[in-house]
């Protein structure tokens, strides 16, 4: 199994469960066809081969053969109105919006897809300017809480297109539904007020929006562009000083997204900044980029693309909407699709040079991997001040496992730091996996410290020390806390989760071993080298038909050749006798000892991969390259209580479990009246406090009396 060294934009949880809504909707893939997709040879014979291949094609998200399948389905039954939904919305994922709007006709008035018909009909009218026609395809017979958002604002852009923006006005503030819609509304409000040169409207809409951060949990790409909007019309009003304080108060929530610094650069030029959004088609697609961009996590791709597709086909020239599908279609694993898209940004675009990094990226994707040296070398000798394209770079030697390349990548960038800050940990912290790779130790270490130095707490940096500290018997008791506190940073990573668990089987702790990996393959039950690993506690647990069952799901899973050979001795012979580990030091106790069994010698821990480990801070929300993978599964019931710091007898605090949508300024309004004392529950919750983003459903956090 290789693993893919280009990443996924940074995913928000707020509004993912929506995609639950759309599973009746299409894209709905069938097992068991023996139908080639691809470029393979079919011969289509009957109605039902041809369907079988459409779905086979689209299983492997090969939309162009899909299509045709579909199109010649419909030659045996023309009238079926499950191979038009179907051919519908695969027309629209590919981007063939106008030959998608002849079957959106035909099934304009069919309930159980019309959310996707007459909003393509209504996406075709506003962009002909037939505002009226637009706000009649709009009108859905089948509404869930995501549709009505989307007509709703896409309704009052069409009034603002009639002259009738303070009608548009009133239909947003009339608006009723759930609590993520304020940050969608309020956005919109005030850019319909921008449109109406209403400012105090301007006003009141973003003061709303950027006062209230946390809030913006659910989509905080959002969040962001109503913050670039509102700091670019201030500036236009002649106020720079406010439209920098402005992003400012912003960046307090995502630093070092590209088109936030860039907008920067010009207000403090006083250069003359051009509005993101300047009429209705441009309001209108907006609604469809947001929607997008929050839905944006694993698992939801084939919906983020239509959004997406019908963003640009109202605007087209969108730098934001296309830098999104070429982070899809690396998502989707087309590295090809992924190019061609990054060739599509502007030049003088903000997201021009992250285009040319992810470029690089995906041409490694490709195994071209000396044309992506080349191509990344050639990246930072335009801009070699720019870390990450040293990242990028070492990555690509990191994946071909030339670590002494990457490691002069490294030293190279970090050259370049005179005063490294917060965000540049990552330099240090790639070249301390490059020579712990390279077995330089000496090496190695300052540069892990250095990285915790300049980012205390980093969850992959604590896991990586920790776990190469308890691997090599050194400092043992120290790096059983680094892991536990990485693991208490990130309780949901499947990853770092892993390690405690094999950081307690390397100690002889195997039935601690077993917990631990438990979680973990709960939390990646598709990682064989996870599986591998649970296999290997069970065996030492006395769990022998267990641990077989593991290996043989490691088996089947795709794992490296070397970790296969592994797996298929241990299914032939178990695991030998192992020497009980030194663990006093480490502070734990096994409570199992070893189990006497004959076998092949035992599977090593795999260091974490340095192909998936971010080149990019994680307190960026713009696609940088990042972790792959790096969305985390629907996570389990999570204790962030900080037990270090319990509250004493006599100042108790009342208990409450985190509901799906919840923020923290939502929790603070609707269970302690005032949306502002957000800041009271961070100070019961300290692991929240670091780190906002661990807030999960099903959590219990505390809340003051």
């Amino acid at each position: 199994m290789r693993r893919r060294i280009t990443s996924k934009l940074l995913a928000t949880a707020g509004l993912a469960g929506l995609l639950a809504l759309s599973a009746s909707a299409g894209f709905a893939k069938e097992s068991g066809a023996e139908a080639g997709g691809g470029t393979e040879t079919v011969t289509i014979t009957s109605f039902s081969g041809a369907f079988l291949a459409a779905r086979a094609a689209e299983a492997d998200n090969d939309l162009a053969s899909a299509i045709d399948f579909y199109k010649r389905a419909l030659g045996y039954q023309p009238d079926n109105q499950t191979i038009r939904q179907s051919l519908l919305l695969t027309l629209i994922a590919e981007g063939r919006f106008d030959e998608s709007l002849p079957y959106a006709e035909s099934l304009k008035a069919v309930p159980e897809v019309e959310r996707f018909s007459r909003l393509g009909l209504a996406v075709d009218a506003l962009r002909k300017e037939k505002y009226v026609d637009a706000e009649g395809w709009l009108q859905l017979v089948l509404e869930s809480d995501l549709d009505k958002l989307i007509t709703v604002v896409m309704t009052s852009w069409a009034k603002v297109g009639q002259g009738e923006p303070d009608e548009a006005l009133d239909d947003l503030d009339t608006l009723e539904g759930p609590d993520w819609y304020s940050l969608f509304l309020n956005y919109h409000r005030g850019l319909i007020a921008i449109q109406k040169d209403d400012d105090a409207r301007v006003r009141d809409a973003f003061d709303a929006i950027i006062t209230v951060p946390g809030a913006a949990s659910a989509a905080p790409d959002t969040y962001m562009r109503a913050a670039e909007v509102y700091a670019a019309w201030l500036a236009g009003q002649g106020e720079k000083d406010e439209a920098l304080e402005t992003l400012d108060d912003a960046e307090k929530f995502i630093t070092g997204r590209a088109a936030t610094l860039m907008l920067r650069e010009k207000i403090n030029a006083g250069e003359k900044v051009e509005m993101p959004v300047s009429g209705v088609r441009e309001g209108a697609a907006e609604i469809l980029l947001n929607i997008a961009t929050a839905l944006n996590r694993g698992g939801g791709e084939p919906f983020v693309k239509l959004y997406l597709n019908y963003a640009l086909a109202l605007n087209p020239d969108s730098d934001d909407t296309v830098i999104q599908l070429a982070s899809v279609a690396e998502q989707q694993g087309e590295p090809e699709k992924a190019i061609e898209l990054y060739k599509r940004i502007k030049p003088g675009s903000p997201w021009r040079r992250l285009a040319e990094l992810q470029t690089g990226l995906n041409l490694a994707d490709l195994d071209r991997h000396t044309e992506a040296a080349s191509f990344l070398d050639e990246a930072i000798k335009k801009e070699p001040d720019d870390m990450r394209a040293y990242l990028a770079l070492g990555r690509v030697y990191a994946v071909q496992k030339d670590f002494a390349s990457a490691a002069k990548v490294y030293d190279r960038a970090a050259e370049k730091l005179d005063d490294p800050q917060r965000e540049d940990y990552q330099v240090f912290y790639q070249r301390g996996i490059a020579y712990e790779r390279l077995k330089e130790w000496d090496k190695a270490e300052p540069n892990f410290h250095k990285a915790l130095e300049l980012y205390p707490d980093q969850p992959q940096v604590l896991n990586y020390l920790g776990y190469s500290w308890v691997d090599m018997d050194m400092n043992l008791k120290e790096g059983m806390e680094l892991i536990r506190r990485a693991v208490e940073l990130r309780p949901n990573d499947g990853y770092i989760v892993d390690s405690l668990g094999w950081a307690y089987y390397r100690l002889g702790n195997y039935e601690e071993a077993s917990r631990e990996l438990e979680r973990a393959v709960s939390l990646r039950p598709e990682d064989p080298v996870l599986n591998d690993h649970l296999g290997d506690a069970y065996w030492r647990t006395g769990r022998k038909l267990e641990a077989t069952f593991q290996w043989s799901h490691a088996r089947d899973l795709d794992p490296e050749p070397d970790l296969l050979a592994e797996v298929e001795t241990k299914l032939k012979e178990g695991l030998p006798d192992e020497e009980p580990r030194k663990i006093a030091e480490a502070g734990v106790t096994p409570e199992v000892k070893n189990d006497a069994s004959n076998g092949a010698p035992q599977a090593q821990p795999e260091a974490p991969d340095p192909a998936a480990v971010p080149a990019k801070p994680e307190t960026q929300a713009e696609p940088e390259p990042e972790a792959a993978p790096k969305e985390e599964p629907a996570p389990a019931p999570a204790q962030l209580e900080d037990k270090s710091e319990a509250s004493a007898p006599g100042d108790m605090q009342d208990a409450y479990v985190v509901k799906r949508g919840d923020t923290l300024w939502s929790i603070a309004a609707e269970q302690l009246g005032d949306g502002e004392r957000f800041r009271e529950i961070l100070s019961l919750n300290p692991a929240l406090k670091r780190n906002p983003d661990l807030l999960r459903s099903g959590m219990e956090i505390r809340l003051p009396r």
